[in-house]
């Protein structure tokens, strides 16, 4: 049954029919129980019903006769009926009986095939182009109807950006979201920076390049920061080293025709390098510092935890990514990629 919930107060089962009861003294088990005995018009089968005994059941017909004012059942020669106050009480306790069902039932079961829900993501263009497709693909397959929106990265604290924005899921290195209090989170998958330049760069004739030839070359760098710096900046700092800046964007898109026809540096995650050397005549070379371990991770709001169509989507991402990594594993000879970012 219900047990005793105070929700403020209610004219439908007041005293009298005028007076304003308060449900904080009142046991919504009683409904019911009310219902119940209302049908069956028998003290016995009603018990019955409820899984009670008869004296039980007697003890609840009483209170509700003193709660309501009324006899609710009277004797006749045919048996107990109804009062007309209780006959006036049935249809309203079936409707409130109704909504409490309603809101104590174990939410429906998220159909992929026949749900319309839109999801919104935010996160920078490297994940969409790391993730989107194989994302893309899973969805059209087995959810045709559900729609996405890929948004720019959060800027400023993720908490807030979560609880403020209408943002399902936030996807982004561990070390930009920086601290998530009170956010739930999930590690993605791993991934490795390196460097990208022309194949005839004289600045770096070979396929490795020292630390003075990295500080000496001219860079692409890929931010949302305002102050325009990037991580690789910050470990720099922390050396006492500065790289030479020569553009700031907001994306890779067009990083590859840039190198193509500059002596400039990119430094940006291997699976986006593998992919930009099939597009123009670049290299790949190994950055020359040592990046703390990153984590991509994915972040959503506690409040979006037990939804079900939310964990489906959390769960086709994490499948993705980690099906990713296996593969990359699997390439690699076995070996654990470590996480740096740039």
């Amino acid at each position: 049954m219900f047990g005793s919930i105070g929700l403020g107060t209610v004219t439908s089962f007041a005293k009298g029919g005028d007076r304003m009861l308060n449900l904080k003294s009142f046991d919504l088990n009683l409904l019911l129980a009310l219902k119940t005995l209302l049908e069956e018009k028998n003290v016995s089968r009603a018990a019955e019903k409820l899984c009670l005994s008869q004296p039980a059941m007697s003890h609840v017909l009483r209170r509700l006769r003193g709660q309501f004012d009324d006899p609710i059942l009277v004797k006749s020669a045919s048996g107990m009926v109804p009062t007309a106050r209780a006959l006036a009480l049935l249809e309203p306790t079936v409707a409130v009986l109704r909504e409490i069902e309603k809101i104590v039932q174990s939410p429906p079961k998220f159909d992929p095939a026949t749900s319309r829900r839109r999801f919104v993501i935010s996160t920078s263009d490297y994940v969409a182009f790391a993730v989107l497709p194989k994302l893309a693909e899973s969805i059209i397959r087995v959810a045709p109807n559900i729609e996405v929106q890929i948004r720019q990265p959060i800027i400023g604290p993720p908490h807030l950006a979560l609880e403020e924005d209408n943002i399902d899921v936030a996807i982004g290195f561990d070390a930009i979201f920086g601290s998530t209090p009170h956010i739930c989170s999930d590690a993605l998958m791993a991934e490795s920076i390196v460097c990208l330049t022309r194949q005839c760069n004289p600045a770096v004739p070979g396929d490795e390049i020292t630390l003075a030839q990295f500080l000496e070359c001219k860079h692409i760098l890929i931010t949302w920061r305002e102050a325009g710096t990037g991580l690789i900046d910050d470990c720099l700092a922390k050396l006492g080293l500065h790289r030479n800046i020569s553009f700031i964007l907001p994306n890779f898109l067009t990083t590859p025709w840039i190198l193509e026809k500059t002596d400039l540096l990119l430094c940006l995650p291997r699976r986006m390098a593998d992919k930009f050397v099939e597009l123009a005549p670049l290299k790949i070379l190994p950055i020359p510092i040592d990046l703390p371990r990153y984590e991509l991770r994915m972040l959503w709001h506690p409040r979006h935890e037990k939804d079900r169509a939310h964990m489906w989507l959390r769960e086709r991402l994490l499948t993705i990514c980690r099906r990713d990594s296996e593969d990359d594993a699997k390439a690699d000879g076995g070996a654990v990629g470590l996480i740096h970012s740039s």
